[in-house]
């Protein structure tokens, strides 16, 4: 049996969090091939959107994908966003929440590698570039 991802429960709990709390769920995303939202907004490959309530009409938020329609400039858009692209979920007013590491292409063909060849051993994954300092810098674009 497959194991479940806990990223979408954690999601979908953050997002119920901020709105008990009267707070703004934000969405940092990651665009790929497979995320489907307004490119005129990104900015490097990246987009922030409002997941509340009052701006994401009929919001999703499955196992594998987050899908509403928002408003962009008076204009309304159909957003899907793969799990694998969510970099994390946090509280437009007090900046707490989640970040997530990004699922990579790379990792991905490593584990459907290791389960083709079970008895291969497999190189290590790499690590965080060292030209970034190590770590994942989290900025609010607004």
């Amino acid at each position: 049996m497959k194991e479940l991802s806990t990223k979408p429960y954690l999601i979908r709990a953050i997002h119920e969090w901020c709105t008990d709390s009267n707070l703004t769920p934000y969405l940092s995303v990651q665009i790929d091939a497979q995320t489907r939202v307004p490119m005129e907004y990104a900015n490097n490959s990246e987009i922030t959107l409002n997941i509340s309530h009052s701006a994401a009409h009929h919001l999703k938020l499955s196992n594998d994908v987050i899908q509403f329609s928002a408003r962009f400039n008076g204009v309304s858009r159909e957003i899907s966003v793969p799990m694998s692209a969510v970099k994390g979920i946090f509280a437009k007013e007090t900046a707490q929440g989640m970040l997530f590491p990004l699922e990579t292409e790379t990792a991905t063909q490593a584990a459907t590698t290791a389960v083709k060849n079970p008895d291969k051993p497999q190189p290590a994954s790499p690590g965080p570039s060292p030209a970034s300092g190590g770590k994942q810098r989290f900025q609010v674009i607004k």
